[in-house]
């Protein structure tokens, strides 16, 4: 096969079922009507001209990071955090990491885990040290399949707090980008992992980019959900989705634990919709419904590339704490300070904790990117196929646990295609019936997998 060396077009990546839809290929306005939008499973991708998604390109290819061709993130994070004290296998180069919530104001009450996000996002405004916070928004009001959240600056606290909490729906950051590179500044990319991994590339080739990115804060990322997620919900809740005016993934109530998600509807009517995620057809996460194809070959579950990277803490006692709590690592010098003193002037409650806590928080997250991932790789046949720092090979897995992962890509294929199919047949029934007895399977797989599973192995003289 052709080294992606060579150069890579970006209908190569998207036929390869690489592509995130981060935008950073639209970037920069090197070629008119190069633009990303939605593709027919509500999947965000690049458009425009057919020279331009045919041509082939280094610089494509160094700076997409999907592609084989770009540097993965080991060798960005020892370029970016030499110094870095700790060097851990599966969350990164860091400094120190940390569990807790934010004490000061509320932060916390209004993010959606500790609000250590927004906080320190804030800080760095307090401090000058950015103009401006490059983070998701929510959107007008949309039609049809217009966004509900786009990539949008904020250049004060008050608009900075108005983006807070998560936001589990397809955005893209070519706009965003360009007004960076438009307006003199210093700035803060807030991102999952591929996000922030495609704003270091193009750091490394853009010195406009490079001048003005101060500060990347991540986000400890599962999988990408394509727009259907919402529409699904829109459909279990008796609603459609072009009623919807406002979506909320995880509304907070500190009297239930953290884990337990609800999802919330506004609709332009002024009624609202509630409904646990437990109770909808696709609402265990872990099953991967709408999942983008790509996640299924990214490594990178803490962005290990972005200066401070912050998740869920979902160990006992935290995850049982409905107010939320993150689990931090930091890997920039300048940041390792601020958190510090804000340790200790009481404006964080956070505690140290070491590599092995941080595993445990994310340990399904971590199987997924780890052991899943080379067996997905071993199984790869097709198309163009990425460079990961685990191995292609099938791990020495029980039958239970490679089913487990085949019917996650199962699921997440699955998901698209069927409810395409009930959206032309305008039969919601067809997607709902089909992911619930989907997800009937994969749970009782899962959980056959578990301490049954464990006490059947045993008797059969196998591996658990």
């Amino acid at each position: 096969m052709r080294s992606p060396d060579a150069g890579l077009s970006p209908r190569e990546v998207v036929a390869a079922g690489l592509c995130i839809g981060c935008g950073g290929c639209a970037a920069g306005g090197r070629t008119a009507g190069a633009r990303v939008g939605f593709d027919r499973f509500g999947r965000l991708r690049p458009e425009g001209p057919k020279a331009w998604l045919g041509r082939r390109s280094e610089v494509f290819a160094r700076t997409c990071p999907s592609s084989p061709a770009a540097r993965d993130e080991d060798a960005l994070a020892l370029e970016l955090y030499p110094d870095a004290p700790f060097a851990d296998p599966c969350i990164g180069r860091f400094r120190a990491a940390y569990v807790g919530a934010a004490a000061e104001g509320d932060f916390r009450a209004a993010g959606s885990s500790g609000g250590m996000v927004t906080w320190t996002a804030a800080e760095l405004m307090r401090r000058g040290l950015i103009d401006g916070v490059a983070h998701v928004k929510p959107a007008p009001s949309p039609r049809g399949q217009a966004p509900f959240f786009r990539y949008g600056v904020s250049r004060s606290e008050a608009e900075l707090r108005a983006g807070a909490k998560s936001r589990y729906y397809p955005i893209e950051m070519s706009g965003v980008l360009d007004e960076i590179r438009r307006t003199p500044g210093r700035y803060a990319v807030v991102g999952v992992p591929c996000f922030i991994k495609a704003v270091r590339l193009l750091c490394r080739e853009d010195p406009v980019l490079r001048e003005r990115v101060a500060f990347t804060l991540g986000l400890f990322c599962g999988h990408m959900k394509s727009a259907r997620l919402v529409e699904s919900f829109a459909w279990q809740l008796g609603t459609q989705v072009e009623a919807v005016e406002a979506v909320d993934f995880r509304a907070k109530d500190p009297g239930r634990p953290a884990n337990w998600y609800t999802a919330h509807l506004r609709l332009k009517d002024g009624s609202e919709r509630r409904q646990d995620w437990w109770h909808l057809a696709d609402g265990d996460w872990g099953a991967g419904f709408f999942q983008y194809p790509a996640c299924d070959f990214c490594d990178d579950v803490t962005a290990e590339t972005a200066d401070i990277s912050f998740g869920d803490a979902w160990v006992e006692p935290y995850s049982s704490d409905g107010r939320g709590t993150n689990v931090v690592v930091v890997r920039s010098s300048a940041l390792a300070a601020i958190l510090a003193q804000g340790i200790e002037e009481g404006r964080l409650d956070l505690s140290p904790v070491d590599a092995d806590f941080v595993h445990g928080t994310q340990a399904a997250g971590f199987r997924q990117r780890r052991e899943g991932l080379s067996l997905r790789l071993a199984g790869r046949r097709r198309g163009l196929t990425p460079r990961k720092r685990v191995p292609a090979r099938a791990p020495s897995l029980t039958w239970r646990r490679r089913a487990v992962y085949r019917l996650r890509q199962a699921i997440a294929a699955g998901s698209h295609r069927v409810f395409w199919a009930a959206q032309r047949l305008r039969w919601p029934g067809l997607y709902t019936r089909w992911a619930r007895a989907s997800l009937a399977v994969y749970q009782g797989l899962a959980w056959s997998h578990g301490r049954v599973g464990r006490i059947v192995d045993r008797l059969d003289g196998k591996r658990a």
